[in-house]
């Protein structure tokens, strides 16, 4: 584990500001498993282009995200269809969600103030909420 996740094991807060990979990934997984390709992919979708993970950035952020108990491996997969043995599927720990949940408010508050400020019109903002 690293020494900031050990330190402020329980505090969301203390994990912040995430990588743009690392939340884009606990993004995807808001919505239930999934594996590397699949991550990669959705977070794609969700960016509408604008970010494609490698397979090193998604495998480092994913064995970081393992480390700090952001994620876990899902080990009982009764209910998947086995396509690969290989594949490994993850899921938002109940302190990922909650890293995920602050980061939103943190990056909300910063829309906020870009918008308070004139570089994002109200506009904008919901058409963006849209995609």
């Amino acid at each position: 584990m690293s020494i900031k996740a050990k330190q402020n094991k329980r505090d969301p807060e203390a994990m912040l500001p995430l990588t743009p990979a690392v939340f884009h990934i606990m993004l995807a997984l808001a919505e239930g498993e999934s594996h590397g390709y699949s991550l990669m992919a959705q977070v794609e979708a969700l960016t509408a282009g604008q970010l494609q993970l490698g397979p090193g950035t998604l495998y480092r952020s994913i064995q970081r995200m393992l480390v700090d108990e952001l994620i876990e491996e899902v080990t009982d997969l009764r209910g998947a269809v086995a396509v690969d043995e290989r594949r490994r599927n993850y899921r938002l720990t109940r302190f990922g969600r909650q890293v995920a949940q602050a980061e939103a408010r943190r990056l909300e508050l910063l829309v906020e103030a870009a918008t308070a400020r004139g570089l994002l019109s109200k506009k904008t903002v919901k058409a963006a909420g849209r995609r």
